[in-house]
C-alpha cells in the first residue's frame, strides 16, 4: 500500500516537473507569425482590455499561438493586471515571456517626427502630413481652429513649436505631437527670457521669439548668431529699420520663387522690414535654443550691418561705407 502510494507520488512529481519543463519551454519559445517572416505584427490594446481579451487579440493580430495557453501564462505570471494599453509591434522571434514583459512595461512601437530649426509653419504641416502612422487630425483644421484646439485661441501658429524630434505611438494624433512641441517652445522661451542681458532691445518674450526667428533664418554659421542678434538689437535701439531679407521672403509666402527682387523689397506688407520699422508682427520660423538665447544675449558690438561671405559666415560692419566695401568684396567679387 505504502509502496504503491510512493510510486503514485513519484509519478505526480515527475508529471509536475514535465509540465513545468514544457511550460517553461513554451514560454521561452518564439511564437510563429502568420505574416511574412520579416514582418512584425501590429497589436493594438485599448484601455480596459482584459487579459483574456488581450490573449485573443494577440492571436487575431496574426500571432500563431493558443489564446488559452497565452491567457494561462498571463494569469500564472501574476502580472495580468499590469499590462498596459497601447500600440505594439510583435516582431519575429518574440516569445510569450518577452510579449508579457513588453505589455507590462508599455514598450510601444514608437515612430518619430522631426521639426527642423528654421522651418516655417507651412513646412511643419507638410512634415506632419508625411509622417507614417500619425493620425492627421489637424489636416482639416484651419490655423485659428487648430490653435484653439491646442488651447491657444487667437494666437498664430508661426514660431510656436519647438524644433526637436518627437516620438509617438502608432495611431497617435498629430495634435498630440503639436501640443508637446508647443509646450516645449513655451518652456525654452521662458528660460531664454529669464536669461536676457540687461539693456537688450526687447520688451517681451513675444518680441524675443520674433527676433529669434529672424536670427535663425539669417544665420549660416552658428557662431554668428550672437553677432547677428547684436546688429538687430543695435538697429532697434536707434530706430533703424531691420531690413532683413528673410522677413520679406516670409511675407511673399508661396509666391516666392527663390529669387528675391528689388520690387519685393519695395512692396509693402506687414513683414517687409525694408518698408516698416521695428519687428514684424509675428515670428517667421521655428527658432531653436541657440537662436532664442542669441536673441536675448546679443554680442556687444558696434556693428549695424552684415553680409554673407559665401562660406556660411558673415562679415560685420559698423559703418555703411565699410559695409558697401564688404558687399563689393563678398558678393560682387571686387577687391
Amino acid at each position: 500500500m505504502i509502496k504503491g502510494l510512493f510510486k503514485f507520488l513519484v509519478g505526480l512529481v515527475v508529471l509536475a516537473l514535465t509540465l513545468a519543463f514544457a511550460a517553461y519551454f513554451w514560454v521561452q519559445r518564439p511564437m510563429p507569425l502568420r505574416a511574412p517572416a520579416a514582418t512584425p505584427v501590429d497589436l493594438s490594446i485599448e484601455p480596459g482590455t482584459s487579459a483574456k481579451a488581450i490573449s485573443q487579440a494577440v492571436a487575431d493580430a496574426g500571432v500563431d499561438t493558443s489564446p488559452t495557453l497565452l491567457y494561462a501564462w498571463f494569469r500564472l505570471s501574476g502580472q495580468s493586471r499590469q499590462m498596459r494599453a497601447g500600440s505594439y509591434e510583435v516582431a519575429p522571434g518574440t516569445s510569450p515571456e518577452r510579449l508579457l514583459r513588453m505589455l507590462v512595461l508599455g514598450e510601444e512601437s514608437l515612430h518619430t517626427v522631426t521639426i527642423v530649426e528654421g522651418w516655417n509653419w507651412r513646412q511643419v504641416r507638410q512634415g506632419l502630413d508625411k509622417s507614417e502612422h500619425l493620425r492627421p487630425d489637424s489636416r482639416t483644421l484651419d490655423d485659428d481652429l487648430l490653435m484653439a484646439q491646442l488651447g491657444r485661441p487667437g494666437v498664430g501658429p508661426e514660431g510656436r513649436f519647438y524644433p526637436d524630434t518627437y516620438s509617438y505611438a502608432k495611431g497617435s494624433s498629430d495634435l498630440a505631437v503639436l501640443q508637446r512641441a508647443l509646450k516645449s517652445m513655451d518652456k525654452h522661451l521662458q528660460v531664454a527670457w529669464q536669461a536676457r542681458l540687461p539693456g537688450v532691445s526687447l520688451k517681451s518674450p513675444e518680441e524675443a521669439l520674433i527676433l529669434a526667428s529672424i536670427v535663425e533664418k539669417e544665420t549660416g554659421q552658428g557662431a554668428d548668431r550672437p553677432m547677428i542678434s547684436g546688429v538687430f538689437n543695435n538697429r532697434m535701439r536707434i530706430g533703424m529699420r531691420l531690413q532683413t531679407d528673410p522677413t520679406v521672403i516670409y511675407g511673399l509666402g508661396e509666391a516666392f520663387d527663390g529669387n528675391l527682387r528689388r520690387i519685393h523689397l519695395q512692396t509693402d506688407n506687414p513683414w517687409n522690414t525694408y518698408t516698416r520699422g521695428g519687428l514684424p508682427p509675428t515670428p517667421i520660423a521655428m527658432p531653436g535654443k541657440a537662436a532664442l538665447l542669441a536673441a536675448v544675449q546679443p554680442a556687444k558690438t558696434q556693428a549695424l550691418y552684415f553680409v554673407a561671405k559665401g562660406d556660411g559666415s558673415s562679415h560685420f560692419s559698423a559703418t555703411l561705407d565699410e559695409h558697401n566695401r564688404a558687399v563689393n568684396r563678398y558678393q560682387r567679387g571686387q577687391k
